[in-house]
């Protein structure tokens, strides 16, 4: 029976000690449930804002001493007679030290002095001080809801919610890549993102993230949380006296990039700096960061962690201040936002070149719904948007620290954020150069690494997926260099280069723009030497295209850009074929080494480009996207078009093809049209080249010239397509708000559109849309439509057809709360230039059902129908034989909207100036002037494929070998066409005591199950040997049964 005893003993030894397993560390344990380490919370966020009265930011040309920064201010307003103002006390742990800011507080008659401040010499720039609310509340445990995933709801309250903000949502919604269409092998999935991407393996090779300095800004981290071994330091920035998380949030980001135990981290042994820049209730400062900022420099932070965002990239000393830090090698990484799935939504300060923007997957590599898309904005109109994000890694389901222990699960660019910023932490440590790491170097090496992702373009995913593990390789084979984001331009190449790669290049098109970021990883300053060299690989026909370029004078902090203009060579109007060549660019860099002082390092980058050129496509195929009369916030209150989305009142993704207005190019191009971007005014095209101008949600106002030059056009056979929306100074006024970023209120600058404006363009036709201001849905020629906001015809000519319908008018809705239905509203006119060879114009009251910001019910098959008529001259007949047809003068008279009194257009405008209080008109711009790159033709073949694994020059990746720790690694899933290399589950364990629980439940149970099988075998056996023997009596078998059972002769 001992035996028996001893097996039993050991089960139950086992059993007991089971949940041990995965959650010692060194000598301590901790008894967790398997359900105590996976809280799981439903997620609200919600907006709203508070205003703090006449507060300014004033900025300083250098770092003063508080009492210098005193005498400065003091001088500048004494001398003016102005004595209502006082500095605003900071008491944080940057006070001791010199600044370049202060915030001081001036009252309300007194603030001229805020333009007296400006003169100073030593003061560089003075703004409002701005206040930031975030809210996010984690609601009790969902049963229905699993460990990995979070319901999320959202509750707007602000009137202008566009902060920055957290960037953490609940729930991942999917945007499918099309790369899983048919049926495969699932991936098992370890819950431990650190594990996810192999972080393991670094850790066997000993690099835990030992002496790096990283920095959590967020809402700080209680003392004795037990996930932390190395918090260096906690600071308090705000004005609450606690340096403890009382949300979460703070805790699950440093969670995910340091935690050592339960849901580990990726660098478990580096150095926390916690910075508690939000209170409780999710308020901030602009001032608050600043300081904190300066602080981060102070303490020589190597990698900062910034998981909030929003869309004001004209943020001064916020953005000044982000330039700064990483001028000081502080490696910034921050989440590109969660305002996806439309276009041109990224978030600042990660769509900055000198930032890591991070966007979001799921762990099936899918873009995640929620996260950002390029182009970034800041360029248009007359140039083009940068790819961003850089790079993209897994944001949704992630496990991270639970606010007083224990783990749980969230989702959005700011959980994507710290994924990236601990591997980054975790990849600093493996360096035995540091002086090598900067935040050049290391995007460098993140996006030369990264996997791309098929069925997915550059403005979704950036480069591809972070793969931690050749990171490492190129960064420990890694010499300072320059390169370039991205990395060559093939205009042939979809899905990955879109747009670029949807509409081939002709002669006499507008230049394709590309803006290529250049990375200098060999110091914090640079410069191109002299010019690029063009050259054209003539056997690939690449004296057929023409190059121009700009590109900045001083790269500074780190990047700069280079704009490439590409078009087709005169004698290639009419050939069609794939083109080739390369640019050469030289960087140079000052030496830092105090020895060689005066010395430059030099490097050389090739950026190839290809393209496909088509003969140049007739007149009527051809339509020209007006861009420059299109404004967009940052910097005016330009209001969304459609008035139900009070969640989002402003209009700031650019009214760009390549952003909100996406889903109309592609259907354009699908349909065979070729769809142009002017950049600049009318007076700078060509018209003769071009069926229809395109005029959508236009805010600017017209010179007189283009107005001049347009008449002609038409009259020459130029074609006009107008889609207006709603303008009405009553409503106008109705919807302004106290802006905290300015201290005063904000009236719109326009509607929805510039309808005044728009009506000086068309005076010449006797056509004009009214101030009315109308929704609802109808039918028009068998499609359900709906009026969004949209304005309707006032004045038309009695030729032309006109088509109305029954709408709300939403005015008086706004206005008075009456519920008024309008019978017969003009919203369509379709009207042919009577001259000889003249064009045709068609208007249409409503843009919002183009714009895919906001869109219910497409309208593309108007448009298509417009564009038939336009293009060809054919009226449809679902048009022309509309019941809904109207002839004028109308019953009911519509009056025509004015310019709303004393509105600040012109301080935003490219075509007003200021003038004793009534703007006038600017003189007319020259128009763009390419200086074509002088050729230098190679008579060599150029590469076929241009787009391998990125690999830096003199990084030779056989020379770091990494352990084979795959030999109890299963392949996953088979891999996808266009992704290289294996993608394998992590198996390792962490050596040491950082024990992960990944992986562990299932050997475990298995173990557990095979010893109680044993043991009952071993229990049986002994109890048979125990009992007596009996003797049985033999029994002799008949012959027959014997015979029964012998075996067959084997046949042949």
């Amino acid at each position: 029976m001992s035996y028996v005893e001893m097996w039993l003993f050991l089960i139950v030894v086992l059993v007991c000690g089971k949940q041990h397993l995965g959650t010692t560390l060194g000598n301590s344990s901790q008894e967790t449930s398997p359900c105590s380490i996976c809280t799981r919370f439903s997620l609200k966020v919600e907006f709203s804002s508070t205003v703090v009265e006449h507060e300014y930011i004033v900025a300083f040309n250098g770092y003063f001493t508080a009492k210098a920064r005193s005498i400065f201010i003091s001088s500048a307003l004494k001398s003016n007679n102005i004595d209502a103002w006082r500095i605003v006390p900071r008491s944080n742990p940057a006070s001791d030290y010199p600044s370049d800011f202060e915030v001081i507080q001036i009252k309300e008659k007194q603030r001229d002095g805020v333009l007296v401040l400006e003169g100073h010499p030593n003061i560089k720039r003075v703004t409002p001080q701005r206040k930031v609310f975030r809210s996010l509340k984690y609601d009790e445990y969902d049963p229905l809801l699993s460990c990995n995933d979070t319901k999320w709801t959202q509750k707007w309250q602000s009137s202008r919610p566009l902060r920055r903000t957290s960037l953490s949502v609940g729930s991942g919604f999917w945007h499918a890549t099309g790369r899983h269409s048919s049926r495969r092998l699932l991936r098992v999935i370890p819950r431990q993102v650190a594990q996810t991407l192999q972080a393991d393996v670094l850790w066997q090779l000993g690099f835990t993230g030992v002496d790096v300095r990283v920095a959590v800004f967020d809402t700080g981290l209680s003392e004795k949380h037990p996930h932390f071994k190395n918090v260096k330091e906690r600071t308090n920035w705000t004005n609450e006296k606690t340096l403890d998380d009382g949300l979460g949030h703070g805790t699950f980001v440093a969670g995910v990039i340091a935690s050592m135990r339960e849901c580990q981290g990726f660098a478990p042994d580096s150095e926390l700096h916690i910075f508690r820049v939000f209170t409780n209730n999710q308020v901030s400062y602009t001032s608050w960061f600043l300081d904190a900022f300066n602080y981060a420099i102070l303490k020589k932070i190597d990698v900062l962690n910034l998981s909030i965002g929003g869309p004001d990239f004209m943020d001064h000393p916020f953005v000044d201040k982000v330039w700064e830090l990483t001028a000081n090698n502080v490696i910034m990484v921050s989440a590109i936002g969660n305002d996806g799935p439309l276009y041109g939504t990224l978030n600042n300060p990660a769509d900055q070149m000198d930032v890591i923007g991070v966007g979001g997957i799921d762990f099936e590599d899918n873009i995640a719904r929620f996260s950002s898309r390029g182009m970034t904005t800041w360029e248009l109109p007359g140039g083009y948007g940068r790819m961003k994000p850089d790079i993209v890694t897994y944001g949704s389901g992630v496990r991270g620290s639970g606010m007083k222990g224990g783990c749980r699960s969230l989702s959005g660019t700011s959980v994507a954020s710290p994924v990236v910023a601990g591997a980054v932490t975790l990849l600093v440590s493996t360096v035995s150069k540091r002086e090598m790491v900067n935040p050049a170097s290391m995007k460098q090496a993140l996006i030369a690494s990264a996997r791309r992702l098929p069925g997915v373009n550059m403005f979704e995913q950036g480069h591809g997926k972070l793969d931690l593990l050749r990171a490492y390789q190129i960064l420990n084979s890694y010499k300072p260099q320059a390169s370039l984001s991205p990395s060559y331009i093939d205009l042939t190449e979809c899905p990955y280069m879109w747009p670029y790669c949807s509409q081939p290049i002709y002669y006499g098109g507008m230049p394709t723009v590309v803006n290529v970021t250049i990375l200098n990883g060999m110091g914090v300053t640079g410069r191109i030497v002299e010019k690029p060299d063009w050259q054209p690989y003539l056997p690939q026909n690449g004296d057929n295209i023409e190059i121009a370029f700009s590109y900045s004078s001083v790269l500074w902090p780190w990047s700069g850009y280079l704009a490439i203009s590409i078009s087709v060579a005169k004698k290639a109007a009419s050939w069609e074929g794939i083109a080739q060549g390369h640019l050469m660019i030289t960087v140079s860099s000052p030496e830092e080494n105090e020895s060689k002082n005066g010395a430059e390092l030099i490097s050389i980058v090739k950026l190839p480009i290809k393209v496909k050129i088509i003969p140049t496509p007739p007149r009527n195929k051809r339509v020209l996207w007006d861009q420059y009369h299109n404004l967009r916030y940052p910097p005016g209150y330009f209001p969304r078009d459609n008035l139900r989305m009070k969640n989002d009142p402003l209009d700031w993704n650019g009214d760009h093809i390549h952003t909100n207005f996406r889903d109309m190019y592609q259907h354009l191009r699908s349909m065979g049209y070729f769809v142009e971007v002017l950049g600049s005014p009318f007076t700078c095209f060509d018209a003769s080249q071009y069926g229809t101008l395109l005029i959508v949600d236009s805010e600017e106002e017209f010179f007189p010239e283009e107005i001049t030059k347009l008449r002609r056009d038409v009259d020459n056979g130029l074609s006009l397509i107008v889609f207006s929306d709603w303008y009405n100074t009553s409503v106008m006024r109705k919807v302004k708000f106290y802006d905290e970023n300015t201290r005063q209120w904000w009236m719109p600058d326009t509607g929805g559109a510039n309808v005044p404006a728009l009506n000086d363009l068309l005076y010449i036709w006797g056509m004009a849309f009214s101030d009315g201001l109308y929704e609802g849905d109808f039918t028009m020629a068998n499609h359900d439509m709906y009026y969004a906001s949209g304005c309707s015809i006032a004045k038309f000519p009695e030729d032309g057809t006109v088509i109305a319908q029954t709408l709300k008018d939403q005015g008086l809705e706004i206005l008075k709360q009456e519920a008024v239905v309008v019978t017969n509203v003009p919203i369509l006119g379709l009207y042919q230039i009577p001259s000889d060879g003249g064009g045709r114009i068609v208007l249409y009251g409503d843009s919002n059902c183009l714009d895919d910001s906001h869109r219910q019910k497409d309208c593309f098959w108007l448009l298509d129908s417009i564009l038939q008529y336009t293009s060809y001259g054919v009226m449809p007949s679902s048009l022309s034989h509309s019941e809904n047809k109207q002839q004028y003068p109308w019953g009911t008279a519509f009056s025509l909207p004015e310019r709303m009194e004393g509105n600040h257009l012109h301080r935003y405008s490219k075509v007003l100036e200021a003038h004793l209080g009534h703007p006038k008109s600017r003189a007319l711009p020259a128009c763009p002037h390419l200086s074509w790159a002088k050729p230098q033709p190679l008579n060599e073949t150029a590469p076929s494929n241009l787009w391998k694994h990125q690999k830096l020059l003199s990084v030779d990746l056989d020379k770091v070998v990494l352990p084979n720790f795959h030999q109890n690694r299963p392949q996953v899933r088979p891999l996808s066409p266009g992704e290289s290399g294996a993608w394998d589950i992590p198996g390792g364990i962490m050596p040491g005591h950082y024990n992960q629980d990944v992986g562990q439940t299932i050997p475990v149970f298995a173990f557990l199950g095979a010893m109680v099988v044993l043991a009952f075998f071993v229990v049986q056996i002994n109890k048979v040997k125990s009992k007596p023997k009996r003797r049985k009596p033999k029994i002799k078998r008949p012959q027959l049964v014997q015979q029964t059972y012998q075996p067959k002769a084997p046949s042949v």
